[in-house]
């Protein structure tokens, strides 16, 4: 079956593969999506009134997905607006985080070194891994260019800032909106970083994904309480949108999505993110998937890169933290909702990941919340942690 697969220019993945056999429905998956490319239909005949009924690739449920979705934490690195007028070009540098860029208008390409040109066209979604340049385009290039600016000395605590970058002189002919963000479930794992090649999506007016992200923006440029948090949210709200096209797009971008990949790991991850204070061990997480205990442990460790516990400590860590910071519930109560039998148990898990204790925690965080001051060490490390 292997065989069969790399003779077709297909790539394969461990995971589709376990002690029970491979497993079909992807397989039949993607088998019928590359027959659909590879058909070909001479004019001048056509078909008519034959409807194909072709579903997608397995997927992940709307269940899973939609607790994924709620424990998903995005912060906002920074937002910019990228104008190019016609016959020019806008070079852009690698970030170190991944980007979304989304065209309001105009017509025109992307080109991202090693991949095929992108068209540009109104409502247009385009996401790039993480130290990926690319390039703007408009119609009628070679024109003038803009010297690429340096994407890598974006921060991820310099959020609140809103850059614009142009190229040409001229009304502009390309107006896109570029997020640069991280996506993570707990405190380590990164939702985007498996992905290698771009993902391009086409959405259209209806959708209103514009009309989003110029929030996001304008809450940055108020400046306001709130706005930093306000603005990770609207960015928010267009990944979740991502991520239901992932329900019924028939795009193979899906499966670059290590979390999305793996419906059976998926399950168990979503229930440990959904309810982390629970009694969770890896023969129950690796029940819920249908898994044997060592297949469930080496494919959880292959799709998130880390073991079970350790992504379930991470979890319990951060609601404890987020409790702390916003709350005023006893310590006691905080531990026995994150899962700790004890106070004590519960106080040297938190100081390993914050280096600091829960009571202190609570003291900085809401001292910097109303001083608007930069996080000291202790909460310092919760940003580290999350990047």
């Amino acid at each position: 079956m292997r065989s069969l697969l790399e003779d077709m220019g297909l790539p394969v993945h461990n995971q589709w593969k376990d002690e029970d056999g491979w497993h079909a429905a992807t397989l039949a998956g993607l088998i019928r999506n590359e027959w659909l490319r590879n058909l070909h239909v001479p004019d001048p005949f056509r078909i008519e009134n034959i409807e194909l009924k072709i579903e997608p690739i397995v997927r992940v449920s709307e269940t899973d997905l939609n607790s994924l979705m709620s424990s998903l934490e995005v912060n906002v690195v920074a937002l910019s607006e990228c104008l190019v007028s016609r016959g020019s070009r806008l070079e852009m540098a690698a970030a170190s985080v991944t980007g979304l860029h989304y065209n309001l208008k105009g017509i025109g390409k992307m080109l991202v070194p090693g991949f095929p040109p992108i068209e540009l066209k109104p409502h247009t979604l385009i996401i790039l891994p993480a130290n990926m340049p690319f390039r703007i385009e408009a119609c009628g290039f070679p024109g003038k260019s803009m010297p690429s600016p340096d994407l890598k000395k974006f921060s991820t605590r310099s959020s609140g800032l809103v850059r614009r970058y142009t190229a040409g002189g001229g009304e502009p002919e390309v107006i896109l909106i570029c997020g640069f963000f991280s996506a993570f479930y707990g405190s380590s794992t990164d939702m985007f970083s498996s992905l290698r090649e771009p993902i391009v999506e086409q959405f259209d007016e209806t959708d209103r994904l514009d009309e989003t992200l110029k929030l996001a923006i304008s809450e940055l440029i108020k400046q306001e309480v709130g706005s930093g948090a306000m603005s990770a949210a609207v960015l928010k709200q267009v990944i979740i949108t991502i991520l239901r096209r992932s329900l019924t797009s028939l795009n193979l971008w899906v499966e670059r999505f290590a979390m999305l990949s793996d419906p059976q790991i998926s399950r168990a991850f979503a229930e440990m993110a959904a309810h982390p204070g629970a009694n969770h061990t890896v023969s129950s997480l690796a029940g819920m998937a249908g898994l044997s205990r060592s297949s469930f442990m080496a494919r959880f460790t292959d799709v998130v890169g880390e073991s079970p516990m350790t992504i379930l400590r991470h979890l319990r860590m951060r609601q404890a933290a987020k409790q702390l910071a916003s709350s005023q519930m006893p310590v006691d109560q905080i531990a026995r909702s994150a899962g700790y039998g004890s106070r004590s148990s519960f106080i040297k898990a938190f100081r390993k990941s914050f280096e600091c204790d829960p009571t202190e925690f609570r003291t900085q965080a809401k001292t910097n919340a109303f001083m608007k001051q930069p996080s000291s060490k202790c909460l310092a490390t919760t940003s580290e942690a999350e990047e």
